[in-house]
């Protein structure tokens, strides 16, 4: 990869604990596929939606430099998780010192941005994991940008499982999603609007659109963060000219290239090759 050797490469940096954030930088490359990218799964520490608040700032910390030290102006943490209970300590504590003029973007923020103007009933429901559900940041943000949006959540602990193990078409994933998007809707009869915070459930689309009642829309974060990126390249053109544009795609995993590859590409649609990163 002699591009990573190269001071005029600086791709974007797109993080997530596993392989879920390859929805997202599949979504960002059909908008926006003349730059080059940096792909890291922390897969040797993956899942991260248990860990602790600290545990989790300090993996994502750690990523975020190894992706800075590969080049990296601007990072997208592509993880519900590390949004949550990692990016405004990064933000706010570690950026001013690393380096100022880096930044570090979430997928949570673009989509509660959004969802205020999509939902019609103003109630607003959020299918997520443990950890993500319990850090209560889609109700903290949703209040900011919506505080007239009612939000009912609920966490859904077997989806990750499923696809992470090639079960998510099986029925097995049809007796989990059935019973969870019940009970999220048992919470109010007034849901319209869905979003789906966690990035591997873009692949169980299909068969929770099967269960969804008629008239609820869906959003998945891959298109909206893609958008929003979009949207804030176009705003901060000091950002955008220190991205490079050589359509280069590299990925990197904390564990086995050969598990990451063959796993991959059911999420970014596409053949990858991996190298591995030993911290």
């Amino acid at each position: 990869m002699h591009e990573l050797n190269n001071t005029n490469y600086h791709p974007i940096g797109v993080f997530d604990s596993g392989f879920g954030g390859l929805t997202v930088l599949k979504e960002i490359v059909k908008v926006l596929p003349d730059y080059d990218y940096l792909y890291l799964g922390d897969n040797a520490r993956a899942p991260y939606g248990n860990r602790s608040f600290h545990t989790v700032y300090d993996y994502t910390l750690q990523c975020v430099k190894m992706l800075f030290d590969n080049g990296c102006h601007l990072v997208i943490l592509a993880c519900n998780t590390s949004s949550a209970k990692a990016l405004r300590t990064i933000q706010q504590k570690d950026l001013p010192m690393i380096d100022s003029e880096r930044r570090v973007l979430g997928v949570i923020r673009p989509t509660t941005e959004m969802v205020g103007s999509i939902s019609t009933t103003k109630n607003i429901g959020v299918l997520g994991t443990l950890g993500t559900v319990a850090s209560h940041s889609y109700l903290t943000e949703i209040k900011k940008f919506a505080p007239d949006c009612n939000v009912f959540q609920h966490a859904c602990p077997m989806w990750v499982p499923l696809v992470e193990n090639n079960e998510h078409e099986s029925d097995a994933a049809d007796y989990f999603i059935q019973k969870d998007i019940e009970l999220l809707l048992s919470q109010s009869d007034s849901i319209d609007t869905i979003i789906l915070a966690c990035t591997h459930y873009p692949l169980l689309i299909n068969k929770i659109i099967k269960y969804l009642p008629q008239g609820i829309k869906l959003m998945p974060q891959g298109e909206v963060v893609a958008n929003s990126l979009v949207n804030y390249l176009q705003r901060h053109p000091e950002m955008e000219s220190r991205c490079s544009k050589g359509k280069s795609r590299h990925f990197f995993t904390t564990d086995s290239t050969v598990h990451f590859d063959s796993s991959a590409e059911l999420f970014f649609g596409e053949r990858v090759e991996s190298k591995h990163l030993k911290f």
